[in-house]
């Protein structure tokens, strides 16, 4: 399937007339009024030897009468399946709130977006383009696709996006080499890279004392003494308010799409500041990938001696999201305490991958009840549904407590060796 280049902005703003002039020729209607376009149109397009389609949509706004919410689900159904989002602009009127909202719904999707400013026919109007810099969709490429000024310029970037998309495509496709995947995750400035650089051996990404160096995720492939592992280094997340707009939001988006496919995670915790609310905000969205994880405590040789179990009480107390996970004290400049990740990343692989036979499973189940008798209900039998994390249906008579339900849990985790893993037991009343 070729690329879709998906066209989408508010009313009125020359979508199609960018649509006409990419493609060439005019197959695309086009009319000073808004509302002309309503229906979704891919047009192929070939440039500097690649092919793709660019997909024209009709104005995208937030709210409407029920022909623009229709006209808005086509956009957004386009929007779905595009590789790259043209979102466009109009110079001659200036930014408007429709724009702001289109652009937060465009960035909201994930996909790699490029901020077109239409309608720039002469200098003064190119310098009014840096007026949309605000939308956080990154830099400007201004065009006019009335007049054809600076298309071909917009054609070259949007080939060499989508070149750089397919190289990163083919990195996430190469994921199921049954590598071990571990995304190393933390606030900007916590040492992130350091670590990633001593963990593979080689000096991979960019270490820098300025906060936000690494903006991608980046993949690297290494052959351990426990395997083969896949390690992601991602930018530092920062909390909503300090995040900058474009560049900086599309490096967020993409380090929690390295979260997302990751086998384990490695919550990294500047030491000497110890465990922040943003690190508890961390905690929640790895917990809620349901992958296992590390904390590693950075910079631990600069804690003073008398303060660490203050530092440890901080990631007790704000990561309980991560129940047991395994902390471990590091220096990564000096490469201390380092060794012992890849034991405990192998360990974590092992446990998260575990599945205990039914029979055992029950007898367990039969165990834990006569020790400690359900106040209300009883687990009539369970099964074990899936691995990655292991997952516990229990079939039950009546209703139990949250409570009893922590026990089971604790109780299975403790029997069949389950370390500090998710682990996750769901009730079917029968």
């Amino acid at each position: 399937m070729k690329p879709q280049v998906v066209i989408v902005g508010r009313p009125n703003v020359g979508k199609s007339s960018l649509v006409n002039r990419l493609a060439g020729k005019r197959v695309t209607v086009v009319e000073e009024h808004r509302g002309v376009t309503r229906d979704r149109k891919a047009v192929e397009v070939e440039w500097g030897g690649l092919s793709f389609d660019v997909v024209d949509t009709g104005g995208w706004l937030e709210a409407g009468d029920s022909l623009e919410a229709k006209v808005s689900k086509q956009a957004e159904a386009a929007l779905a399946t595009a590789d790259l989002v043209l979102l466009v602009v109009d110079v001659t009127t200036g930014m408007v709130d429709e724009d702001t909202h289109a652009a937060r719904w465009a960035l909201r999707s994930g996909r790699p977006v490029l901020l077109v400013v239409n309608k720039v026919d002469d200098a003064q109007h190119e310098a009014s383009s840096w007026e949309f810099l605000s939308l956080g969709a990154g830099d400007p490429h201004t065009v006019s696709a009335q007049h054809g000024r600076g298309t071909g310029d917009l054609l070259d970037v949007i080939v060499a996006r989508l070149e750089e998309n397919r190289i990163v495509d083919e990195v996430a496709d190469a994921d199921d080499d049954g590598a071990l995947r571990v995304a190393i995750v933390g606030r900007p400035n916590v040492g992130k890279s350091t670590l990633f650089n001593q963990l593979i051996g080689e000096e991979r990404s960019v270490v820098h004392d300025l906060p936000g160096t690494t903006r991608d995720a980046i993949d690297t492939l290494v052959s351990t003494d426990v395997g083969l592992i896949r390690f992601i280094d991602t930018a530092g997340m920062r909390r909503r308010a300090k995040t900058e707009a474009g560049l900086e939001t599309y490096a967020v988006l993409r380090s929690l799409d390295a979260l997302d496919r990751s086998d384990i995670a490695i919550l990294v915790i500047d030491a000497t500041v110890g465990a922040t609310g943003q690190d508890q905000r961390l905690a929640e969205r790895i917990s809620a990938a349901g992958c296992p994880s590390l904390v590693v405590l950075n910079k631990w040789e600069l804690v003073a001696v008398d303060e660490r179990d203050a530092v440890l009480a901080t990631v007790g107390e704000k990561l309980a999201f991560l129940g047991d996970a395994p902390v471990m004290k590091t220096t990564a400049t000096s490469g201390k305490g380092v060794h012992r990740i890849l034991p405990a990343l192998a360990i974590a692989a092992a446990d998260y991958k575990k599945r205990v036979p039914t029979g055992a499973l029950n007898r367990a189940i039969r165990d834990l009840q006569v020790k400690q008798p359900a106040p209300t209900g009883k687990i009539r039998y369970a099964v074990q549904g899936a691995t990655e994390p292991p997952t516990f249906t229990l079939f039950i008579a009546g209703r139990l407590p949250q409570t009893y339900l922590r026990y089971v849990e604790r109780s299975l985790r403790e029997r069949f060796s389950l370390g500090s893993q998710p682990l996750r037991v769901r009730v079917r009343i029968e």
